[in-house]
């Protein structure tokens, strides 16, 4: 049982990984000149010369994920001792805290990565925004 669920999960962070978002273009005159092929190549091309530049797409879900698990384990290890200290059982308190952090930062990270969309970080579309309107493009945004 326990193996099912961590391959679940490993295969959601997969396939959130593997989602990207893409420029949408505006249909202007130089679009709609070369279609909707050539654009999709553009793209790619700008895609590579950001990633040649050294701008990086971003950490993905996969890496907000673990640093909520990280978080919260953080939390909860502190929320614990808290609690311990004031039962008398500081160490214990501290695990059990640190475990139900864990927990927590995990499912809310799961949670987020579902449902929220994934963008990729700023230095990377402003890369590729620019390098798209120096070919004649027009971009109106990520998604």
């Amino acid at each position: 049982m326990r193996h099912r669920v961590l391959f679940a999960i490993g295969g959601l962070l997969l396939l959130a990984a593997c989602s990207t978002a893409h420029p949408i273009l505006y249909p202007n005159a130089h679009m709609q000149s070369v279609g909707k092929e050539i654009a999709a190549q553009d793209i790619e091309a700008c895609r590579q010369l950001a990633e040649t530049a050294g701008a990086e797409e971003g950490s993905g879900k996969a890496g907000q994920v673990a640093t909520g698990t990280a978080v919260g384990a953080g939390v909860g290890a502190a929320a614990g001792a808290v609690g311990g200290a004031i039962s008398g059982a500081v160490g214990r308190g501290s695990m059990i805290g640190a475990a139900t952090g864990a927990v927590w930062g995990l499912l809310t990270g799961l949670f987020h990565m579902i449902a929220g969309p994934s963008q990729p970080n700023q230095a990377y579309t402003n890369f590729v925004n620019r390098c798209l309107q120096e070919k004649g493009y027009e971009v109106t945004g990520w998604q």
